[in-house]
C-alpha cells in the first residue's frame, strides 16, 4: 500500500490537520500501529521542517526485511500552529489533542485499515515536545497505548512539568514499555539531569532495563531531524518487540 496522506482530518476537539498513513507493501493480516507526532516530518523530505525527513518508512522496511520486527503500520499526525499547546502535558489543549487521537483518529484508522487494536499492539511516539506528549498519552490512556517512544524528550518545557505527571500517573510496567533517548548537543545538551530524574521514577515504579524500558544516550547527537533519522530504527524496534538488537 505504501504512503497515503489524508488531508484536513476533521475533529471536534482540535483544528483539522493532515494525517499520513504508511503500511508496508504486501503486508498480510491486521498489523500493529505506531502513532507518531509531527507527522509531516516522517516520510517526505519536501514536507519536513528542515527538508530532511526521519525516513520512518525506509527504516521500518529494513527492520521488517531483516526479521527484527513484525510488519507494522505508522500513522503520522501532522502538527499545526497550536503545536506547543497541544504537546504540553497537563494542559487543556494537550488533553483535547489526546481525545482527538483516542476518540476520533484511532477509531477511524481501525475502521478503515486492517489493524490490531489492543494496547499491546498500539504505540505512540514523538521527538522533543512530541516526546513529552507521547509519555503523557501513555500516562493518561494506558488502556489505549501499550508503549511510548520519547526521542530527545524536551524535559525543560514547563520547568520539568512532565516529571510530575510521571510521578502521579505512570502506569504499571506489566503491560507497558517506554523508550527514552537523548543527545548531547544543541537543545539536547541540558536533558541529561532531567532524564536521570525520569529514570529514577521509572525504577521506583517497577520498570527495569531492558525488559520494559530503555534510556539511550547518543554522544555528539544534536536536536534535529537528521539526528533522529540516524537512530529512528532504535525506538521502532523497541516499541514493536520490547527488545533492541545489539549494534
Amino acid at each position: 500500500m505504501g504512503l497515503t496522506n489524508l488531508e484536513q482530518f476533521q475533529s471536534k476537539y482540535v483544528p483539522p490537520r493532515g494525517v499520513s498513513v504508511w503500511r508496508p507493501d504486501n503486508a498480510d493480516g491486521p498489523l500493529p500501529v505506531i502513532y507518531v507526532h509531527d507527522g509531516q516530518n516522517l516520510f517526505e523530505p519536501e514536507r519536513s521542517y528542515i527538508g530532511v525527513d526521519w525516513g520512518v518508512d525506509e527504516a521500518l522496511s529494513r527492520l521488517i526485511h531483516q526479521g527484527r520486527v513484525p510488519a507494522a503500520m505508522v500513522v503520522g499526525v501532522w502538527n499545526t500552529p497550536r503545536r506547543l499547546d497541544e504537546y504540553m502535558p497537563d494542559h487543556p489543549w494537550a488533553d483535547d489533542y489526546l481525545r482527538f487521537l483516542v476518540e476520533e483518529l484511532k477509531p477511524t484508522i481501525d475502521r478503515n485499515y486492517s489493524t490490531l487494536t489492543g494496547p499491546e499492539h498500539t504505540s505512540v511516539m514523538g521527538s522533543s515536545m512530541g516526546g513529552l506528549i507521547s509519555l503523557y498519552a501513555l500516562c493518561e490512556y494506558p488502556r489505549t497505548f501499550g508503549a511510548a517512544g520519547c526521542v530527545s524528550t524536551h524535559w525543560p518545557a514547563g520547568d520539568g512539568l512532565t516529571l510530575d505527571c510521571m510521578r502521579r500517573d505512570l502506569p504499571s510496567p506489566g503491560r507497558h514499555r517506554i523508550y527514552f533517548d537523548y543527545g548531547t548537543e544543541t537543545a539536547d545538551a541540558p536533558y541529561e539531569p532531567y532524564q536521570h530524574k525520569a529514570d529514577h521514577i521509572m525504577w521506583s515504579r517497577g520498570y527495569r532495563q531492558p525488559e520494559n524500558w530503555v534510556t539511550l544516550k547518543f554522544h555528539g547527537a544534536d536536536h534535529s531531524e537528521r539526528a533522529w533519522r540516524e537512530r529512528i530504527h532504535r525506538p521502532l524496534e523497541f516499541l514493536l518487540t520490547g527488545r533492541l538488537t545489539p549494534e
